[in-house]
């Protein structure tokens, strides 16, 4: 088959990504000034949420036709890719700096939720079953998380409104088309790399597990990518890391619990490592926060984070 129509896509796909990445940011930024709502706020719930439907959109169809590795992959592959290769991408292009409350909170919840996903794939290791999967029991307990991680964001939504010129001020029509249109262009944008990605990759007979990890996980984080690229451009660093961190939590509790409900995941204990991988990237994360500028990701740690993420697909491919 020849890849030149899915190379096509792929690029037209990169151009909706761009796009729909710069209109969201500037909607998400006006309408947090608007509404007297912390940019962290938008970027862990509205943000987070509009770049993570490639996610929902690819588990929920891997859910139903069954496909364990692609479920998994898509998940764990994407959350690694969030903080090593966006966040690091991202901190390149200008240093993140970070809120008292995301230090000691929001980065917490991300690492936690990767916890609770190595938890709950383990029940050999709990209580000897050899039936190692996410079921629908589990998958509520994630929903349940998720529930408590939206209560702690409308929590800290309100804030005393503060002076930001910087940010691109529209009027409620031009935010929701902003929105809106950023949006689209994202979802679509994502769904058309993905889609066209694994169709090359398919070419060269690449393993399901392999593609889970690596192209669908890249290509349904595109868009965490070029928002929060954009954003750190912008110098909206908020909504950068928290556009991060919100997605992670978003990708396990959300996506996963309803993966989970629609049909049990059956869980391959070699994905052990990449959850543990996981972990320490969180913990990575969070060390960083204290290391160089306080709060801040400099461009020194961000590039041990892209280094660190060459060598762990590096391995991917030796390990297979």
């Amino acid at each position: 088959m020849s890849i030149v129509f899915p190379a096509l896509l792929l690029t037209v796909g990169f151009v909706l990504l761009v796009k729909g990445a710069d209109f969201l940011v500037d909607g998400a930024s006006s309408l947090a000034f608007k509404l007297s709502v912390s940019e962290i706020a938008i970027g862990l719930t509205i943000v987070a949420f509009g770049t993570s439907t490639p996610e929902l959109i690819v588990n929920v169809f891997a859910s139903i036709k069954g496909r364990d590795g692609i479920i998994f992959g898509n998940i764990i592959g994407s959350n690694i890719v969030n903080i090593l290769l966006i966040l690091g991408i991202s901190g390149v292009i200008y240093p993140i700096k970070t809120e008292k409350n995301t230090v000691w909170r929001e980065i917490p919840f991300a690492l936690m939720s990767a916890v609770v996903l190595l938890v709950l794939c383990n029940d050999l290791l709990l209580n000897g079953s050899v039936n190692e999967e996410i079921s629908r029991s589990d998958g509520i307990v994630l929903l349940l998380f998720f529930v408590i991680f939206l209560s702690y964001a409308f929590v800290i939504s309100k804030v005393e409104g503060k002076d930001t010129p910087e940010i691109k001020i529209l009027s409620g029509f031009k935010i929701s088309l902003y929105t809106i249109v950023g949006l689209v262009g994202l979802i679509v944008g994502g769904k058309m790399v993905v889609e066209s990605s694994v169709s090359i990759a398919m070419e060269f007979a690449v393993s399901e597990k392999l593609i889970g990890l690596t192209i669908v996980a890249v290509g349904t984080s595109l868009p965490e990518l070029f928002t929060s690229a954009v954003a750190a451009y912008k110098r909206k660093s908020d909504i950068a890391i928290g556009n991060v961190v919100g997605s992670n939590i978003f990708n396990i509790f959300f996506i996963m619990g309803i993966s989970a409900l629609i049909t049990p995941c059956h869980f391959q204990s070699a994905l052990n490592v990449d959850l543990l991988i996981l972990c320490v990237a969180s913990i990575l994360l969070f060390i960083t926060m204290f290391t160089g500028e306080k709060r801040s990701l400099d461009r020194w740690e961000a590039i041990f984070f892209i280094v660190f993420y060459g060598a762990y697909v590096v391995y991917l491919f030796i390990r297979k």
